[in-house]
């Protein structure tokens, strides 16, 4: 039977942590561990007292912070969550459900039918619209099966195999976007789930769009001048 880490991946997030926590389905998993990129808020000790492992990062950045959770989990299934408020807890079990079913990559997408973007009560959505853009790009470059309807969410459950066959090295947010279409590369199952984003807790995001925007455009060209086997 499959074992299944669950990685939290943290850096500033004590409002989010408390908020969640509670609704976060631990005993569904075989192990959790949290990765910290330098909190000074308290987040660390929260999740230190509460018994729960906390490794920090010797390199900045959100892919790095995957990497160091594959490596110090054992688990056959690999489930990043962000405790911030835009990630339902609700939605863990969905996506191990998603890989003991079959997939090698499930994703929980804010696109798909049934779903919610934290822009869908706005009259312009410009993150929506940057998200939706990469995603139909990624998917007519490279995607040899079913449409994938948001490619960079990082609320995801990867198989441990397939994560170290994609050999994932980009160092920022952009990482799960380069998951997402070396996966599409490699011919692997991806599947999603419909997930309702919430709104952030304690706080702006991490992720300032223009940049963030800027290191996407940078993996897609990367991406199109690597073999497409990986």
């Amino acid at each position: 039977m499959s074992t299944c880490s669950l990685i939290l991946l943290t850096y500033n997030e004590i409002s989010g942590s408390r908020a969640l926590f509670s609704s976060l389905p631990l005993d569904f998993f075989d192990e959790v561990l949290v990765v910290d990129g330098g909190s000074q808020d308290g987040t660390r000790e929260f999740f230190q007292q509460q018994g729960i492992p906390v490794v920090g990062q010797e390199r900045k950045g959100r892919g790095e912070a995957f990497r160091v959770g594959a490596r110090n989990t054992r688990g056959d299934f690999l489930v990043f969550y962000s405790p911030d408020g835009n990630e339902d807890p609700a939605d863990l079990p969905g996506l191990v459900r998603s890989l003991e079913q079959g997939a090698d990559l499930a994703i929980a997408s804010r696109f798909a039918p049934g779903a919610r973007n934290e822009e869908d009560d706005q009259l312009l959505r410009p993150r929506a619209w940057v998200n939706l853009l990469f995603t139909l790009i990624a998917n007519l470059l490279f995607n040899r099966g079913r449409f994938v309807t948001d490619t960079i969410n990082g609320f995801r459950a990867i198989r441990r195999s397939a994560f170290e066959r994609l050999r994932l090295d980009e160092m920022g947010f952009p990482i799960e976007y380069q998951m997402s279409i070396r996966a599409m590369k490699a011919g692997l199952k991806i599947v999603e789930i419909p997930t309702r984003e919430g709104d952030r807790i304690g706080g702006a995001s991490k992720a300032e769009s223009f940049p963030v925007g800027i290191g996407h455009l940078k993996v897609l060209l990367r991406e199109l001048l690597r073999p497409r086997t990986v």
